[in-house]
């Protein structure tokens, strides 16, 4: 990987204490949700961000969510952590997605989305799997802040950003930010996390979810939900037919059952 690129990533901040306090409780399996709550109730931003996105449309909860003890019990660990880790990358990075066309609540509306869908469908198909799924369907997008900021450096964004009209899926943004700059989203945000010392597995989960061939056994399954995820929602659109038969796809080629992920599809389209 570029030098430059890998001094940018060493020289980001270390995580705060209230995230690392959340990491600790996450990987504890000897950890409850009580812990959770103690420290996150420490932490009014995030406290606030939790309870607002509990009462989000997304995530479909049947009443007002007024406190964060209930929000963190309907959530679970994995998806508090997400929320955290989300607003570690929000205070510790500058986000100007200008080049990739996108405004950064847009890019950070889209992160929720991919995560929300994520929490509803892997609820009905492997729940523990969601430990490491939630907090990188939120965070898999990373990436293109920091190839955002190259690119701008670079005098590349105009090129970038006339050579992105040209194209519609995931797999040629990919190719596009490779040709462009010399790495993939994915490449970086798992270096990000990587020197932020998070688990191997949510980091290859990441960096395998463009190639799942490649990865070890154990990974696989995770990497596909990861790439069938922004297949579906990504910066060109969400739920249209193209992006619902890409997904369809690769759940198709790798064994998996169609039908939680069709459900999931039209509780959102809905």
């Amino acid at each position: 990987m570029d030098e430059n690129i890998l001094k940018k990533i060493k020289a980001l901040p270390p995580l705060d204490d209230t995230i690392v306090k959340i990491q600790r409780i996450c990987v504890d399996k000897n950890s409850s949700l009580g812990d959770l709550v103690k420290v996150v109730e420490g932490d009014p931003m995030l406290t606030a961000n939790i309870l607002k996105s509990s009462n989000s449309p997304l995530y479909g909860f049947s009443r007002e969510i007024k406190n964060i003890a209930h929000a963190v019990s309907l959530f679970g660990m994995a998806t508090v952590r997400g929320f955290a880790l989300s607003s570690a990358i929000k205070q510790n990075i500058k986000i100007n997605l200008a080049p990739y066309n996108i405004s950064e609540s847009a890019f950070l509306d889209i992160s929720t989305l991919q995560s929300s869908f994520m929490f509803k469908w892997y609820a009905q198909v492997n729940k523990p799997m969601l430990d490491i799924l939630q907090p990188a369907s939120f965070m898999m997008e990373v990436g293109k802040i920091v190839i955002a900021n190259e690119l701008i450096e670079q005098g590349k964004d105009t090129a970038f950003k006339e050579a992105l009209a040209l194209i519609k899926t995931p797999c040629e943004l990919s190719t596009l930010e490779q040709e462009m700059i010399g790495f993939q989203n994915e490449e970086i945000t798992a270096k990000i996390f990587e020197q932020w010392n998070l688990e191997a597995e949510l980091v290859e989960s990441i960096q395998f979810s463009n190639d799942v061939m490649e990865a070890q056994e154990h990974i696989k399954p995770y990497a596909l939900a990861l790439s069938v995820v922004k297949n579906i929602i990504n910066i060109f659109g969400q739920f249209d037919e193209p992006s619902i038969a890409r997904s369809l796809e690769l759940i198709d080629q790798y064994g998996f059952a169609r039908e939680p992920f069709l459900q999931t599809v039209e509780q959102f389209k809905q």
